[in-house]
């Protein structure tokens, strides 16, 4: 969370009225530019919270003019603290929220994938689908592979591509989420795979992608021996 001095100034400037009639909006400057992205930011971060407009108008007016607080510093502390608890309370929830949603579209994803022709699924529940064999060598849990690869959750929401970095991919087939590890040592040198991977070989209730199902299109372009050389 921000600093609530920051956190007052910007939620105050989007009170600031708007013109009765639609219309194309004037350009920011810069001033403007930064005021605007602060309290849009803000707001994000207040949805689902409760804000009093005059109570908040105020506290900015005070602190702007230098008079008094009209809370002593034991109260203020005590406000903030309320506003942050409940502000994490929030998040807290809306991670929830997103989770339960995401399992359920990654459960009916997997449903629906693995009656499609082509697909076929392991005993530890990676499902792959082979777009173009390979005639080269296979990785062992112990190779380094070079790969170009495209990821994508179930909605088709792109979370990171080698291409579109312009450069393919070099890691240890056994340092890799657990779906890539299975998966890599099914592949061949110029092989081409579509992955599906259940939140469980993938990053399982941890970071951004936590319980996420996630479509990995991969081209095995290379195995070499022991772990790549920096």
């Amino acid at each position: 969370m921000k600093p609530l001095t920051l956190l007052a100034t910007a939620c105050a400037l989007t009170l600031l009225a708007a013109p009765a009639v639609a219309a194309e909006p004037p350009k920011m400057d810069e001033a403007s530019s930064m005021s605007y992205a602060l309290g849009y930011q803000v707001g994000r971060d207040l949805a689902g919270t409760e804000v009093r407009n005059d109570a908040l108008l105020q506290g900015l007016k005070d602190g702007q003019a230098g008079t008094n607080a009209r809370l002593n510093p034991e109260e203020m502390q005590a406000a903030i603290a309320a506003l942050e608890t409940r502000i994490n309370e929030q998040r807290v929830k809306a991670q929830a929220e997103a989770a339960q949603k995401a399992a359920a579209a990654g459960a009916a994803f997997l449903a629906d994938n693995a009656r499609r022709e082509g697909v076929k699924t392991t005993a530890s529940g990676l499902q792959y689908e082979m777009i173009a064999p390979g005639t080269g060598r296979t990785p062992t849990v112990n190779d380094s592979v070079t790969v170009h690869y495209r990821g994508t959750l179930v909605d088709g929401t792109e979370f990171d591509s080698s291409y579109k970095r312009g450069e393919p991919a070099t890691f240890p087939v056994g340092g890799v989420i657990a779906g890539w590890t299975e998966a890599l040592q099914l592949m061949q040198e110029g092989a081409k795979y579509q992955l599906v991977i259940p939140p469980a070989l993938a990053y399982g209730d941890r970071g951004p992608l936590a319980g996420q199902v996630l479509v990995f299109d991969v081209e095995l372009l290379g195995v070499s021996t022991g772990a790549p050389t920096q």
